[in-house]
């Protein structure tokens, strides 16, 4: 798959780099924590072996791909449910500005709380890791440092995202 702009030879995932194997970056380590057994045991899968970008599974999921969730996001959002957007700085295809700017034009009763509320600093220990907004449900993180592949590319600062969103802290003063 040539999954590199045609100008500058940049990758699609993470514009400072080159598009190296397949799939731009490399998934060897995670296919190797997936396939042993041990670990298969322990998710409940020790039957199925472990197929990184399955084109069954992209077949069953397909109809998911690229759909407007102007009106379920919402919806989400109107029931309480807490939604996390976030985009690394360097990802073109899911570009942190793009998803900024749904997120300012999506219409629920929140909106102009969430687009008055203030951008902060995503801290992760004494580091500066992102740019965080959040209103009720709704919060927002520009991911420092970072390509389409958050975890991969700043795993501290994934995993600090999620727990701190879990557990209803992300944001919070």
């Amino acid at each position: 798959a040539d999954n590199s702009c045609r100008v500058g030879f940049r990758q699609y995932y993470d514009v400072r780099k080159q598009c190296e194997g397949s799939l731009c970056y490399d998934f060897s380590r995670v296919e190797q924590l997936l396939s042993d057994q041990s670990v298969k045991e322990s998710i409940g899968v020790k039957g199925i072996d472990f197929v990184s970008c399955s084109d069954d599974i992209h077949q069953a999921m397909i109809g998911d791909y690229m759909l407007d969730y102007e009106l379920g996001i919402p919806e989400l959002l109107e029931n309480g449910i807490k939604v996390l957007i976030y985009a690394g700085e360097y990802d073109l295809i899911c570009n942190w500005l793009g998803n900024w700017n749904w997120v300012h034009a999506m219409k629920w009763s929140g909106q102009e709380q969430f687009d008055g509320a203030s951008t902060v600093a995503f801290m992760v220990g004494s580091a500066k890791a992102g740019e965080l907004k959040g209103y009720g449900p709704l919060h927002f993180l520009k991911v420092y440092n970072a390509g389409h592949m958050v975890p991969m590319d700043q795993p501290k600062v994934a995993l600090e995202m999620l727990q701190s969103w879990m557990q209803g802290r992300l944001g919070a003063v």
